[in-house]
């Protein structure tokens, strides 16, 4: 869906032209009128607006004045003449997000808009990201279609004791999740279970004896990190031992001790390396989660952020609570090799370094300064600006036409001055001799 974008523009030639120029990418309501203007943003909701300062009926920076009033403001953009300059200087003190001076070329103004829009969906996203976020909400947190499928898949573990297997690359939540299955499991067996302990063991380091411990307890769950890592003897006995569950569970029912076990690799590819033994494979993954890396959830980026910086400002007494939208951006744009563990510290280190309520981009660590939030060379943009230059040219062509080649009465019309206009025909390869007699 287009964003939506009011253009006030008092000529009509020129209003025609733009708003072609600018209806490829948004969705133009176009006015000659200040007031129209005016009643309009009561009316409608828009992502931006391009207002000329002299207008009829109300002057543009009573068009300014009323759209950053409004609760979800749009970004404005003035367009001045040359003298106009120290009003078009105003106009950003007063909240517009950037001005063009006579004579506007389509193609600037087009870019112009673009980024506004951008700028705009990053302000709303920081909004809602502040809404979002609230000292109750815990667990594996995300609301890109990834991480709620994740969520559906805690929620399934939580009602059966069955071992799970969550499969991810580090730093993706893995953990966070086996302790929501546990709180959730815990607190829907009752009483008892709901006290019950949540156990970390690296399978790098653990022994068999403190297996054995750990499966001769009657409640609480137990989470083998790192299962690959596990010796060929230590899987034996990991086997025996939930064979013995197993056994244990005819005779008495369901049992209240579970496992959960994590790998940062699939398991399949050590069973097939013969790293891994294959029944306990399929023993483990009676439930199995796979962990999408952070880079497939961008979207979840900025309530991730939020959050954490909301909890770094709890513990470090630090008076960061929000990221500006261009922190935001960086945040979005960054790779996130070590996943939501790197952006968690990454936020950390920001609120200890942000001496004011807002982190922006010079908070963040090194690394992600030099983060771009421009679009890549020779992609959809491009294109844009290319179209923006054709209808450049043709509102020229038309110009010129409709003065029968007088380039005086040309430059009248388009409000610029005899060289300004005589400097973009040439840019363009128009000939107003073509047009004349």
């Amino acid at each position: 869906m287009l964003e939506r974008l009011l253009l006030v523009e008092d000529r009509e030639n020129l209003r025609a032209v733009l708003a072609r120029v600018l209806g490829g990418r948004f969705d133009v309501d176009a006015v000659g009128d200040g007031a129209d203007a005016i009643a309009r943003l009561n009316d409608h909701a828009y992502a931006v607006v391009i207002t000329d300062m002299r207008l009829p009926g109300a002057p543009g920076t009573e068009v300014l004045a009323v759209a950053r009033g409004l609760d979800s403001p749009p970004e404005v953009i003035v367009v001045t003449g040359y003298a106009e300059v120290p009003a078009a200087v105003a106009a950003l003190r007063a909240g517009a997000y950037d001005y063009l001076a006579k004579p506007v070329e389509p193609d600037d103004l087009l870019r112009l808009a673009v980024r506004a829009a951008e700028r705009f969906r990053l302000v709303q996203r920081t909004r809602e990201l502040q809404a979002l976020v609230d000292e109750r909400e815990s667990g594996f947190i995300g609301r890109s279609s990834a991480a709620l499928d994740v969520r559906r898949q805690i929620e399934r573990a939580a009602r059966i004791p069955a071992p799970a297997l969550l499969v991810g690359e580090s730093g993706t939540g893995k953990q966070v999740a086996a302790r929501e299955i546990h709180r959730l499991w815990a607190t829907r067996s009752g009483a008892a279970a709901a006290s019950a302990p949540f156990v970390t063991l690296s399978s790098g380091s653990v022994s068999e004896a403190q297996l054995d411990a750990e499966f001769s307890a009657p409640l609480g769950t137990l989470f083998l990190d790192g299962v690959a890592e596990l010796s060929g003897a230590l899987q034996s006995r990991l086997m025996r031992l939930l064979e013995e569950e197993d056994s244990a569970m005819e005779a008495r029912g369901p049992g209240s001790r579970r496992l959960i076990a994590s790998s940062r690799r699939p398991l399949e590819r050590a069973v097939s390396e013969g790293t891994f033994r294959e029944d306990l494979y399929y023993r483990l993954r009676v439930v199995d989660i796979p962990f999408p890396p952070l880079r497939d959830r961008v979207e979840d980026i900025g309530l991730l952020a939020a959050r954490f910086l909301y909890l770094a400002s709890l513990r470090y007494g630090t008076p960061a609570r929000r990221l500006t939208p261009e922190a935001l951006a960086v945040l979005e744009g960054a790779p996130w090799p070590g996943n939501v563990r790197e952006l968690r510290h990454a936020l950390e280190h920001a609120a200890v370094v942000a001496d004011r309520d807002a982190v922006d981009v010079e908070h963040l660590p090194d690394g992600l300064r030099g983060a771009a939030l421009a679009a890549p060379a020779g992609t959809y943009r491009a294109a844009v600006e290319r179209g923006a230059d054709a209808a450049g040219r043709d509102y020229l062509l038309a110009l010129v036409r409709t003065a029968a080649g007088n380039v005086t009465r040309a430059a009248v019309e388009a409000g610029v001055e005899r060289e300004t206009l005589h400097r973009l025909l040439k840019k363009h390869g128009v000939d107003p001799a073509r047009f004349r007699g």
